[in-house]
């Protein structure tokens, strides 16, 4: 850890000798945020995606996930956390507006679901890219069951200024073009991010505990917390281990994230692999699709990953294509939990966490990740997520096991000499003030997201569905009057516009669905 502190602590000083330090300051953040919609007794939605959202298929900002009840917010990119937070604030608070008496579930773990049938598969319309979109969440439905779709999370999209990168290349005397520059050092980023990602799932990981109605039927090494709850004592993020957004289907993929033409050859391998299972499964039965191809992976973003190189795609692109021609524009990560203790789920000091440990894994150590590290990094991420708080854990490292204290201890370090050149440059202790609230929760397991949780559980005396809903009232009463009128009629306006181009699609001559889904297929 020595050699990868004096790294960073190198590049700090250089950017700090030429004077680009503000540019860290001027980050790139956009949040995209799920949450289902659930009646006032608590149960999955069963009705249409509202009207007054606008179409889920064209809507800028808002529109649905797997189901038909799971609304995903999606805020444009900001110029910093404080107004993509805002953003977000106004999205809730607008939906809310819209949903009557149903509620936006505030956790990761879903609500009471009664059995699969309960959950309506989202339906984008009869355009080609709308029933596209349909049947690719039926080939999940069939590939991995529509429970685990039903799990809620935030991404997290970042990235640093175009201005930041010519100089940076300059600073560090690389001669390989811009793109080619950048796609490798949001690859440096990913590999560092990888490493000691299990840190962000301790301190903020928040679904210890689930609805038992998520389990019936399936085999569990969870504990009871009462009858309607089951938990694991030390969780931090049950939405990250085997049970929730993982699957041993694709446990067999080799996605080699140490660069970006190793990454996309092993993708686009995964999408144009046909696979048995999927064989079985079949395509196109008794004149109804069931899954887009019978491939490892239908599209791109059927792999569950903790973090993704991402790029604005052109009409019609699909994203590795897109990444291949014009390189990597920005990240997203996936591990982040919904606090539902939260009102929007994460806060303003998390999000300048997130940027600073991001700016850290970007000028961080620049070794691959070796078959070995890759081992030990996924025995890290399940041990944190199973059992992060538990006393004495210790985690891996290339020099052996070492106490989760003093390995995060290391990488908080190395984040607070990054935080302080941001402050420095910006004449705030923001960023430090972020880093010191993290360093608390290493000091003390009881301040992490992971045990209050649990606490507030045991405290209501109620069970896990019954707490959720009555914390999501409480989030919605504090925050549904706070939008302003003219945000209001921009998302009104945005909701008749979409609904309108939605009309157009399905209106204007288009192939048939056979041949336009061959032809996407064989892209």
């Amino acid at each position: 850890m020595m050699t990868v502190l004096a790294t960073l602590e190198h590049q700090l000083e250089l950017l700090a000798r030429q004077g680009c330090a503000n540019l860290l300051t001027r980050t790139l953040q956009g949040i995209e945020k799920e949450g289902l919609r659930v009646r006032p007794d608590g149960q999955i939605a069963q009705t249409p995606h509202p009207q007054g959202l606008g179409s889920a298929l064209t809507h800028k900002y808002i529109t649905t996930d797997y189901s038909e009840a799971l609304l995903e917010f999606i805020t444009p990119v900001h110029e910093s956390p404080e107004s993509a937070l805002a953003f977000l604030s106004d999205l809730h608070a607008f939906s809310w507006q819209q949903l009557g008496d149903e509620q936006l579930w505030c956790a990761s773990m879903p609500c009471e679901i009664a059995g699969e049938d309960a959950i309506p598969i989202a339906n984008y319309g009869s355009s080609n890219v709308g029933r596209l979109k349909h049947v690719y969440r039926q080939g999940l439905k069939y590939r991995y069951g529509k429970m685990m779709q039903t799990i809620a999370g935030i991404h997290y999209n970042f990235s640093l200024p175009e201005a930041f990168w010519p100089q940076w290349q300059a600073i560090c005397e690389n001669s390989d073009s811009l793109q080619e520059f950048r796609s490798a050092s949001y690859f440096r980023l990913i590999r560092n991010f990888r490493r000691y990602g299990w840190l962000l799932l301790y301190l903020f990981g928040a679904s210890p505990a689930l609805s038992a109605s998520f389990m019936a039927g399936r085999s569990h090494q969870l504990e009871t917390l009462n009858a309607n709850t089951l938990y694991l004592p030390w969780a931090t993020s049950l939405r990250m281990s085997d049970l929730g957004y993982s699957n041993k289907a694709q446990a067999s993929l080799q996605i080699c994230f140490n660069h970006l033409d190793s990454y996309a050859d092993s993708l686009q391998q995964a999408i144009h692999t046909s696979h048995a299972a999927y064989e079985d499964i079949g395509v196109k039965v008794d004149g109804e699709y069931r899954q887009l191809n019978t491939n490892v992976l239908q599209i791109e973003n059927e792999y569950y990953s903790d973090i993704r190189p991402k790029r604005v795609t052109q009409s019609g692109e699909k994203p590795v294509h897109a990444l291949i021609k014009r390189g990597v524009e920005y990240i997203e990560v996936r591990n982040t939990d919904i606090n539902p203790l939260l009102p929007l789920g994460m806060d303003l000091d998390q999000a300048r966490f997130l940027n600073v440990f991001l700016i850290s894994c970007l000028l961080g150590q620049a070794d691959d990740l070796d078959e070995a590290e890759c081992r030990m990094v996924a025995e890290n991420h399940s041990r944190v997520v199973n059992r992060g708080r538990e006393p004495g854990l210790k985690l891996l490292t290339p020099a052996g096991e070492v106490s989760r204290e003093a390995l995060g201890y290391q990488v908080l370090e190395k984040v607070a000499k990054t935080a302080a050149l941001l402050d420095d440059a910006q004449g705030t202790d923001h960023y430090r003030r972020s880093v010191s609230l993290q360093r608390a929760k290493l000091e003390d397991s009881a301040l992490t997201p992971s045990a209050q949780v649990l606490k507030a559980l045991r405290e209501s005396g109620m069970g896990y569905s019954e707490w959720v809903l009555a914390i999501s009232s409480e989030h919605r009463a504090n925050l549904e009057p706070l939008i302003d009128p003219a945000v209001k009629q921009s998302l009104l306006d945005e909701a008749a516009r979409s609904l309108t181009e939605q009309a157009e699609l399905e209106q204007a001559e288009q192939p048939p669905f056979d041949q336009f889904l061959a032809d996407y297929v064989a892209r």
